[in-house]
């Protein structure tokens, strides 16, 4: 059952101008499109910045609602970045934004560095992970110098999940005074209505089980996200190469963008997506069609932010097996909606899942308990009212006393 809650007046945010900046179109639209979409009709002026990309096509622009490119590369380019952070400075100045919201680690920066010399009155950040966890050397140094910059120039800064928070608190990246959480954590919550398993009759499920090629009576892993060593692909592929040699009947879907270049692993990567009974689905923007016949959703990341496909997921009835790492140990309850295993651990990744795999009652309740949890804490209609209670709060207007759970 949804958690009841209350629509709030926000009409004291009528007009006011935000930018909304990300580094790829995807992340924006697979993670944020449907909150930009809540803040235009709230009536704030939404302006979207991010690289160009196929998956801005999904966008529907009009009055109150804009997109600019602005080239953000993803890897250090610094006569590349030195443009970008050019064209943000010239972009803020021109539409005197009252608030400049960033995720993702390079336009963080850019933005944070745009906004303070452009006086944008209200700079926010929000972390979704960080890229220094799995570095070393100077690329580790230089990264976790650029997260402090992001917390020294912004106004605020949020974490994704509380133990993102207190991460970054005991890394001496930000003070706790500077860093909060939204809500109970997560990006932007879940759309309970899309994402649901009722959407999906009998025999649509029995029609994209026929479509993939779905061995009839198999279980069915499915994995979302961008497909690169980073994300625990190898180990997941190891496992489940493990639980076939076991004669256990299992199918795997891996949905997403592929990722490999500067991989030196790539090729041995590529070549085990080519085992039997692995289906690269690619990017898809339905992945609710995919979770409709999901035994359990797999990820192995070795670094993660909260992690929205596992709300997702959930809220799907479908649990999750992931790492025991900062954000997916707020998203996953263990024992309870999911189960955690140490990362770069196929062998503990592949006994996890053949455990579940075992014991259907488990993963009944398992699914029962995380649709549950999703729909009362994650529902995204209640997340969005979090954000822009925070929003008035910054600004100084009037409006309730927020009760959003912000720390």
């Amino acid at each position: 059952m949804t958690a009841p809650f209350q629509s709030v007046d926000h009409s004291s945010l009528r007009n006011v101008r935000i930018a909304h900046v990300t580094s790829v179109p995807f992340f924006l639209v697979t993670q944020l499109k449907g909150q930009m979409e809540y803040l235009r009709d709230i009536g704030m002026q939404v302006t979207m910045i991010t690289s160009a990309g196929p998956e801005l096509a999904q966008l529907t622009l009009g009055p109150g609602f804009e997109h600019a490119v602005v080239e953000i590369r993803r890897k250090p380019a610094p006569f590349r970045d030195l443009l970008a952070l050019l064209r943000m400075i010239r972009l803020f100045r021109r539409y005197r934004f009252d608030i400049v919201h960033s995720t993702t680690p390079k336009a963080g920066l850019l933005t944070a560095l745009a906004g303070f010399l452009a006086r944008v009155p209200v700079r926010l950040h929000t972390f979704t992970g960080q890229q220094w966890v799995t570095m070393s050397g100077i690329l580790r140094f230089v990264s976790r110098f650029s997260d402090r910059m992001i917390g020294w120039l912004n106004t605020r800064c949020y974490a994704d999940s509380p133990s993102q928070r207190q991460y970054l608190i005991d890394e001496g990246i930000l003070s706790a005074e500077r860093i909060g959480v939204i809500g109970p954590g997560s990006l932007a919550g879940v759309d309970v209505m899309r994402f649901q398993c009722d959407r999906f009759l009998p025999e649509e499920r029995a029609s994209l089980r026929h479509e993939l090629g779905i061995i009839s009576g198999a279980h069915v892993l499915v994995y979302i996200g961008r497909i690169t060593r980073d994300k625990g692909v190898a180990e997941l592929l190891a496992a489940f190469r493990k639980l076939q040699e076991d004669g256990i009947v299992v199918e795997l879907l891996l949905i997403g963008p592929m990722e490999v270049e500067g991989d030196p692993q790539a090729a041995n990567l590529q070549q085990a997506l080519q085992q039997s009974h692995v289906h690269c689905i690619g990017y898809t923007n339905i992945p609710e069609r995919y979770l409709a016949i999901a035994d359990i959703l797999c990820l192995p990341s070795y670094r993660e932010g909260f992690g929205t496909v596992v709300i997702e997921a959930a809220a799907m009835g479908v649990p999750t097996v992931g790492t025991r790492i900062n954000g997916l140990k707020d998203a996953i309850v263990e024992y309870e909606t999911g189960l955690l295993v140490e990362p770069r651990n196929a062998e503990a990744l592949y006994a996890a899942l053949a455990g579940l795999l075992a014991a259907p009652e488990q993963l009944a309740r398992m699914g029962t308990a995380a649709c549950e949890r999703a729909r009362q804490l994650f529902d995204v209609r209640q997340l969005n009212q979090c954000l822009v209670d925070e929003y008035q709060r910054l600004l100084g207007h009037s409006g309730r006393r927020s009760n959003s759970g912000i720390y």
